[in-house]
């Protein structure tokens, strides 16, 4: 008989790759969902992306009772269910929390106090708990650097600096080893959920995984949502004729992966991993202006970003993944950021796309999460 996964956050973007996948391989699925307005819009009905195979239940992971009742006769979760957004986090800061801890809290509570079948639990981690990745400095070797200070970042001087003399650094792979450094309140949500997921596990001898997902990215991420990912918000206000707004001078650097390589690299933990953590990205940095200047010139469009030279709270310079570990099991992701943005676009022209960046820019200066800088280019 086919395993039975639970993903909590199926309906969502990752989530419901993640079923099509598990489907795909033979595995029976339920999914439990919120469907959170701002994700799934102000219907809140189950997409009709959802595979048709997959079971699907309605329900919040606070709510104990329901939940408790979802996890029956199941052998496997993939634990996707989430709040995400760095910005949003710093202001809706009880909605991140309960959400993200206590929602995870309340799974582990069942999974120790009540009977069940739970094999494996898969986490949803984030490459937002190690702050600041991993840089090089010359004098010094490898540093890992705390955030920049407001006065360096107040002058426009925005790469990383060497803590020891000054000199600018170089960005290196990010490894799981690294110490954590959270600079928001989404990324500190997600370090507890995963701290407390295999501390619990281990302890209870169930054997539990982190994935560390980078910046994900691809179809079905919804285009309505203004704290979603940079390749949907940016795909947005383009499809609107809206240069994309990008803060700071937008050299910083991310690693974008294409959602169906990151559930790839979920699927071979899921199905070789015990416990442990493990980055899922490309190892490959990539800028912020680079990814909206390839949206625009995939969409046909001769403008150019809307670089702001203003720093938000909560955001770093430069993390790319070191994806050393979980290659050793198999892992090696297919898609060029060209080719993964070219999927995004075919599949973005079915889409109603409602850009709400300049809202959620206005909310952010509003809460004073913006820094008001000089930059060292218009001088």
């Amino acid at each position: 008989m086919a395993k039975k996964v639970l993903v909590t956050g199926g309906a969502g973007f990752i989530g419901s790759h993640t079923v099509d996948e598990l489907i795909a391989q033979g595995y029976s699925v339920r999914v439990y969902d919120n469907l959170n307005l701002q994700v799934h819009g102000d219907r809140a009905e189950k997409p009709d992306f959802l595979h048709p195979d997959a079971e699907f239940i309605k329900g919040d992971v606070r709510d104990r009772d329901h939940l408790h009742q979802s996890i029956k006769d199941v052998d496997l979760i993939i634990h996707d269910a989430a709040e995400v957004g760095v910005g949003q986090s710093m202001y809706s800061i009880d909605q991140y929390i309960s959400t993200n801890v206590q929602g995870t809290g309340v799974l582990w509570d069942i999974l120790v106090n009540e009977k069940h079948n739970v094999e494996k639990v898969l986490v949803a981690s984030s490459m937002s708990l190690y702050g600041e990745g991993c840089y090089h400095c010359e004098e010094h070797g490898k540093i890992s650097p705390k955030p920049r200070p407001d006065s360096q970042l107040a002058e426009g001087q925005w790469e990383m600096l060497c803590p020891e003399c000054a000199s600018a650094l170089s960005p290196l792979p990010t490894g799981e080893d690294k110490e954590l450094d959270c600079t928001s309140v989404y990324a500190q949500s997600k370090k507890d959920q995963e701290v407390y997921s295999l501390m619990i596990g281990r302890a209870h001898n169930i054997p539990t995984v982190a994935c560390r997902y980078f910046n994900c990215y691809g179809p079905r991420q919804s285009l309505n949502n203004p704290y979603t990912g940079a390749a949907a918000i940016f795909c947005s206000a383009i499809k609107n004729d809206t240069p994309p707004l990008i803060y700071e001078d937008g050299n910083q650097r991310r690693d974008f992966i294409h959602v169906k390589d990151l559930v790839r690299g979920k699927l071979l933990l899921l199905n070789q991993a015990e416990y442990g953590i493990f980055n899922i990205g490309t190892g490959k940095p990539s800028s912020i202006l680079e990814l909206a200047e390839t949206l625009i010139e995939l969409c046909g469009k001769t403008f150019r970003p809307d670089v702001i030279y203003k720093f938000r709270n909560g955001d770093i310079r430069d993390c790319y993944a070191d994806i050393s570990k979980i290659s050793e099991l198999g892992f090696e992701p297919k898609f060029t950021l060209k080719e993964g943005l070219k999927d995004l676009i075919s599949w973005s022209d079915g889409q109603e796309a409602v850009s709400k960046v300049e809202d959620a820019h206005r909310q952010l200066v509003e809460k004073g999460l913006v820094l008001e800088t000089q930059p060292v280019s218009s001088k």
